[in-house]
């Protein structure tokens, strides 16, 4: 496969741009992509301060699924699912999208309840779902430990058959090499340390590189986010925290679905060279350094043992972090802002991933017209002073 390097241009920035979107990840890369793509602006430049996709893009666990429970959520990530399923043959290149069934274990009587709601609720959206019986869960992915002896018993799961994971690097190298085809110019080692605000509109950001005009600003740049709103005068309602994940050695193929727990708080997958790939729940703290502390990763280690004694014997590999950037309600930050042609695109915490293709597609609509896309209206930033949540916290524990 061609080296990433040479997929798209590496330009110096312009002295300006009618967008600049701050943030070289996938959900900027999807912007800039769909800008093109759905709106014809192509006078765009993706400011990442590292390198493309270096971020919470390549420090995530590439589960990909739709099954939440509220109506506002199910549709934005419904879409996105959609757009994941033809998005290989779209950006023409092998984004090893593999829709192999993603299980949301329940371990008590309120896990029990909390999925049997959640499994209707999305039939009613239109979203897959099935719930399954301990058996049936036995049937599906033979490894779980189902018996009744153990610490966690498995008293049944969710089901989603169209979920699954897909290869996180080549997602950003294809939207990039398409931006870039496009005409988007994709800069770099370009970080961005204020915006000019004129009469309370955005006219400039200032970078390590350079002043650069613009037309419209959007911020793509996950947990760092409210650090660059606060140079615009915003103080947002996030938090950002270490998100931990791992991966073993590689293994013989022994795991063909992802499997979650939110009592236990693992999920596990197994990538497509052979390794296993799992996550935890975030470090309490908040901080913006790429590692988190043992005790999450021995948690977590535990209860993967307990769910599947098979790996007991299998080594870790290597660990990290990705920075999530928490809202009170555990859903996104997507639209306007307070400063006129500052748009936001934030707070997606633990699930951001997932819904790379489906927010570049709504927030690429929105910064073209200057008003919410449809699907992303329930996410406008008003709704912590209207009071309209959105608290898929309150509603799963989890909201990976």
């Amino acid at each position: 496969m061609t080296h990433p390097d040479f997929l798209w241009r590496n330009p110096d920035p312009r002295p300006a741009y009618d967008v600049v979107i701050v943030g070289g990840g996938g959900h900027g890369l999807a912007t800039a992509y769909y800008l093109a793509r759905n709106h014809g602006i192509t006078n765009v430049a993706v400011l990442e301060r590292g390198w493309l996709a270096g971020g919470n893009m390549a420090r995530n666990t590439t589960i990909i699924r739709s099954n939440y429970l509220w109506d506002e959520s199910a549709a934005i990530y419904e879409h996105s699912l959609k757009l994941w399923e033809g998005l290989s043959a779209e950006l023409d290149y092998d984004l090893q999208f593999s829709q192999r069934g993603v299980l949301n274990l329940a371990h008590n009587l309120g896990d029990v309840r909390e999925g049997r709601r959640r499994v209707n609720a999305n039939r009613l959206n239109g979203v897959d779902a099935e719930w399954l019986d301990p058996d049936e869960v036995k049937k599906f992915c033979p490894i779980i430990n189902t018996s009744g002896r153990a610490r966690y018993p498995v008293m049944g799961a969710t089901l989603q058959r169209r979920g699954g994971i897909a290869k996180h690097d080549h997602v950003a190298w294809a939207l990039a090499r398409q931006a870039d085809a496009y005409g988007v110019d994709l800069i770099q080692g370009c970080e961005v340390t204020g915006f000019e605000i004129l009469k309370n509109r955005v006219i400039a950001v200032q970078t390590s590189r350079g002043r650069i005009a613009a037309g419209k600003v959007a911020l793509a740049a996950a947990g760092h986010t409210s650090v660059l709103a606060a140079q615009a005068g915003i103080r947002l309602p996030l938090q950002s925290h270490p998100l931990q994940a791992l991966v073993s050695e590689l293994l013989e193929p022994v795991l063909d679905c992802v499997v979650m727990s939110n009592a236990v708080h693992v999920y596990v997958s197994q990538a497509h060279k052979g390794e296993l790939v799992m996550g935890a729940g975030i470090d309490a703290y908040n901080s913006y350094g790429q590692r988190g502390n043992v005790h999450v990763i021995e948690a977590q280690m535990a209860a993967a043992l307990e769910l599947f004694p098979i790996f007991s014997r299998v080594r870790v590999l290597r660990t990290w972090a990705g920075i999530v950037d928490v809202s009170p309600d555990a859903s996104p930050i997507i639209g306007r802002t307070p400063v006129d042609g500052l748009y936001i695109n934030a707070g997606w915490g633990t699930g951001g991933f997932k819904a790379t293709p489906g927010s570049g597609w709504v927030y690429a609509d929105t910064i073209a017209h200057g008003r919410s896309h449809p699907l992303a209206e329930p996410f406008a930033l008003e709704r912590f002073t209207t009071g309209a949540l959105i608290d898929e916290h309150g509603a799963a524990a989890v909201a990976h």
